[in-house]
């Protein structure tokens, strides 16, 4: 099992840590003052100026030795006719047979070259959870860890950093 010392608190924790993006990037390019008129944000989607749609997804990423993957929370473009059936389904138990969606990812991920408007899939999973973000699987490093895993130093390393900089967007 993973641990890590908190640098916040100080304490030992166990489990595998996570980031996230509270809104998509798109969001923060709206100047704060028109936010609230432009901008529908809540804890799963994203409507910007009625035209521009978002989901949070998890961006899991096998960790190499351990059960549990390590997952960044982002956020994904998605078409207005695929945001309208992600929303249609998004309170039913079993959902995971809908989709997958094509989107272009709205996050800067630190420790990473260039990962806003990668080629994404979200892939929609039941029981309340949310959708599987999978990247387009090409020579990105995010890709490649997507797909290979990474070992637990790498996980310390992006904890360390994230929380030295209290990442959170």
């Amino acid at each position: 099992m993973f641990r890590f010392k908190c640098t916040s608190c100080h304490q030992w924790h166990e489990g595998m840590p996570t980031f996230g993006a509270e809104a998509p990037l798109y969001y923060h390019a709206i100047p704060a003052e028109e936010r609230d008129r432009r901008c529908l944000l809540d804890s799963d989607t994203c409507v910007v100026d009625d035209e521009f749609f978002f989901v949070r997804g998890c961006l899991d990423i096998p960790v190499i030795g351990e059960r549990e993957r390590f997952s960044w929370g982002v956020w994904v473009s998605l078409s207005k006719e695929n945001f309208a059936k992600f929303k249609q389904v998004f309170h039913e138990q079993k959902r995971s047979h809908i989709g997958p969606f094509f989107g272009w990812l709205s996050a800067a991920l630190p420790l990473y070259p260039d990962t806003e408007n990668l080629k994404t899939r979200a892939h929609l999973r039941d029981n309340g959870a949310r959708p599987y973000i999978e990247v387009e699987p090409t020579d990105h490093p995010l890709a490649v860890e997507q797909r290979n895993g990474i070992p637990v130093s790498r996980v310390a390393e992006i904890y360390a950093y994230c929380e030295e900089r209290a990442w959170r967007s």
